[in-house]
């Protein structure tokens, strides 16, 4: 009676140990998670230059619970509202952070990259996105709205190469009308190679590391051809596209006149301003007649005028010789002839 007592205390302990396993067991895994707390020191910001160095805006934030102690990822996210954050700014958040502090010169650079207007306020969601790992989907606090305003940071980049003889001092120049890291420009290559430079100097210059991909230990970038040609340049994500463009003149107007017979057009390329407004100039001498204008050499995109200046698809009549500058202006599909 003593044995069959014993075994059956040693079989109640063994299942006494195994239930307080399983216990210790379900207490350890996860759960699909409940969102933390944000909060916002501010509800509206409208930013200027004079306050890159001061603080503008704290964003203070509880870690989400997912039932158990563990390391949470914490990422801010931001939206135009209405958009509900399908492709949303994201900033890393450091390891248990309760606050994150921005003064007006990084905030600026995170309210451009939403690519948000400069003359007016827009609307701006916040959230915090938290993780635990890659097979728990994150969990989201609650949305933080904001009616938000930046300023314009124009910015300019370099491109010296073989096609203005490497001279640093004089190369062509990519712009950025909001700050936010994304260049464009058109540049007439020769089909020799450049590299693209912060400043006019050598100190750091960024070239080619793959396709399409910039690093400054890079060699040499390889334009291709000869030709105008569209210059992207992302310093953010360290990529560049090139892309032909050119708009041209033709016309018996023009030096070359119109071609005899089934000839080539002998056109004359305009050169483009890099100043982001897409504008295109030329200053040319004309006989009169009629000229038109030509994208990349080709009847498929081609613009005349009115006496008004609008673009249209008649031709551009020029009834007095001399010495013109011609300015193509597409995005406000005009254009102006100056005799000089």
């Amino acid at each position: 009676m003593k044995s069959i007592i014993l075994k059956f205390l040693g079989f109640s302990f063994i299942a006494l140990s195994l239930w307080s396993c399983k216990k210790d067991e379900t207490q350890s895994v996860a759960n699909s998670g409940s969102g933390g707390l944000l909060k916002s020191s501010a509800t509206t910001v409208v930013l200027d230059k004079t306050m890159l160095a001061t603080n503008v805006i704290t964003f203070s934030m509880s870690n989400a619970n997912f039932g158990f102690q563990a390391a949470v990822s914490n990422v801010l996210q931001l939206a135009v509202k209405g958009t509900n954050f399908v492709n949303p700014k994201e900033v890393i958040l450091p390891p248990n952070a309760t606050t994150k502090v921005y003064n007006g010169l990084d905030f600026n650079n995170l309210l451009l990259s939403l690519n948000l207007p400069t003359t007016a306020n827009t609307d701006v969601e916040i959230r915090l996105k938290s993780s635990i790992s890659n097979t728990l989907a994150p969990v989201y606090s609650n949305i933080v709205g904001l009616s938000a305003k930046p300023f314009p940071l124009t910015a300019w980049i370099y491109v010296p190469g073989n096609y203005q003889g490497w001279n640093i001092n004089s190369p062509d120049s990519l712009v950025s009308l909001s700050g936010n890291g994304v260049y464009t420009g058109v540049i007439a290559f020769d089909g020799g190679d450049f590299k693209i430079t912060p400043l006019k100097k050598w100190d750091i210059a960024y070239g080619a590391t793959g396709i399409g991909k910039i690093g400054t230990s890079g060699g040499n970038i390889n334009s291709i051809s000869a030709g105008a040609k569209q210059l992207d340049v992302d310093l953010n994500n360290l990529t560049y596209t090139l892309t032909p463009l050119v708009w041209s003149i033709v016309g018996s107007a023009t030096p070359v006149g119109w071609p005899p017979g089934a000839g080539p057009y002998a056109e004359i390329d305009m050169k483009y301003i890099n100043d982001g407004k897409g504008t295109w100039k030329k200053t040319i001498n004309l006989v009169p007649g009629a000229l038109k204008f030509r994208k990349n050499h080709d009847w498929g995109t081609n613009f005349g005028g009115n006496a008004s200046g609008s673009l249209t698809g008649d031709d551009i009549n020029v009834t007095v010789a001399g010495n013109y500058t011609i300015t193509l202006d597409i995005p406000n599909n005009k254009y102006v002839l100056i005799k000089n």
